[in-house]
């Protein structure tokens, strides 16, 4: 390995995130530190009810200070494979149980502070199903397709997730 770990100490634990410092000893010989921040991982999808529409959410996010147009995702709970995370956020988020899924791409969103890994999937032939959703107040926002992949072009859509998945998916579906 490049950087050899030497120790770790937890700073902060949280409800979604925690918090390490890592001291690691470079191929140099000089030793730095890495602040780590761990997240268990998170599914996003984007649900068409057809080739030609898509289903988005909006809702406040606080750290950007604004409303987002977002594919649906959330975070993997604690023993929950990415599968079951992602039919249940699905029916969290926009009341629906997808009985095809596609698997489009899986990546880091800050790989230099960032254990997160976000898998995004193309969920199709949805059926209506609700859970209840968490403390989230959301807009679900129905769109056609090619729309929704020409909000990112325009910059009107700048969530990382949803313009990753957007496009991917872009690729692969042919408007209908």
């Amino acid at each position: 390995m490049p950087e050899r770990p030497r120790q770790s100490r937890r700073i902060y634990t949280g409800q979604v995130v925690n918090l390490r410092i890592d001291e690691v000893e470079l191929p140099s010989g000089r030793v730095a530190e890495r602040e780590i921040v761990e997240h268990r991982g998170a599914v996003a999808f984007i649900p068409l009810l057809d080739s030609s529409e898509v289903l988005l959410v909006r809702q406040f996010r606080l750290a950007a200070a604004q409303y987002l147009l977002e594919i649906p995702a959330g975070s993997i709970e604690s023993g929950e494979t990415v599968m079951a995370a992602l039919q249940r956020e699905l029916a969290e988020e926009v009341g629906m149980r997808a009985n095809r899924v596609d698997h489009l791409c899986s990546f880091f969103p800050s790989p230099g502070f960032l254990t997160e890994e976000v898998h995004i999937y193309l969920a199709q032939e949805l059926s209506p199903y609700r859970l209840p959703a968490e403390e989230e107040e959301m807009e679900v926002v129905r769109l056609p397709f090619g729309e929704a992949v020409a909000l990112v072009a325009r910059g009107e859509i700048r969530d990382a997730k949803s313009i990753i998945g957007l496009l991917v998916a872009a690729q692969r579906v042919k408007p209908g």
